[in-house]
């Protein structure tokens, strides 16, 4: 979703009409309709203004593509605390497990890269697959996409924290794409 589309929605679940939003911001209603349609950029001052006014954050309204609501948690864990058992494979869906055990599911994600154009170009000609494999490389994260009274969650374990996100919108759990990267369901379940 662009900009102009995030602004457009959040201004109606805000109930206002163009004309009431160009008045509380004090500028024209033609610049909220050039900003809605991704004509335009609002200047700082009014990016802060319109997130306080339309209860956004300036990040949700900048990010293209996100899923995200940045309602971010971040605890450190200790990885040796944590023991595989039942259906975990390894520590880390340990990790999960004990975060979220009264979760209505959890399913393990596999992620990938999603590659640019210069990306895709390079890859081909290194070789099918390097960049994905020098990426699995260097994050070796455990995702998961927790499902939890009416939410879900997409929660990163990696070495030190545990990390998880609110997704704004609804995703399929069996394939979505989130930023650059894409995620697809793994093949078991911890809940």
């Amino acid at each position: 979703m662009t900009f102009g589309e995030k602004l457009k929605n959040a201004r109606k679940e805000a109930g206002l009409s163009q004309e009431q939003f160009a008045e509380k911001l004090s500028v024209s209603r033609s610049a909220i309709a050039k900003w809605e349609t991704d004509k335009g950029m609002p200047d700082i001052s009014n990016l802060k203004a319109m997130s306080q006014l339309l209860n956004v954050s300036v990040d949700y309204l900048l990010d293209e593509g996100e899923r995200l609501s940045f309602n971010e948690t971040k605890e450190p864990i200790d990885l040796s605390e944590y023991t595989k058992s039942g259906n975990c494979r390894d520590r880390k869906d340990a990790v999960c497990l004990a975060k979220y055990g009264d979760a209505d599911a959890i399913y393990p994600l596999v992620r990938t890269k999603k590659l640019s154009k210069k990306e895709w170009l390079l890859d081909f000609v290194a070789g099918p697959g390097f960049l994905q494999m020098t990426d699995s490389l260097n994050n070796t994260s455990g995702y998961y996409l927790v499902e939890i009274r009416n939410k879900q969650l997409l929660v990163e374990v990696t070495s030190d924290f545990i990390i998880s996100n609110e997704l704004s919108t609804k995703v399929d759990p069996g394939k979505f794409e989130l930023g650059s990267n894409r995620f697809k369901k793994a093949t078991y379940r911890l809940i």
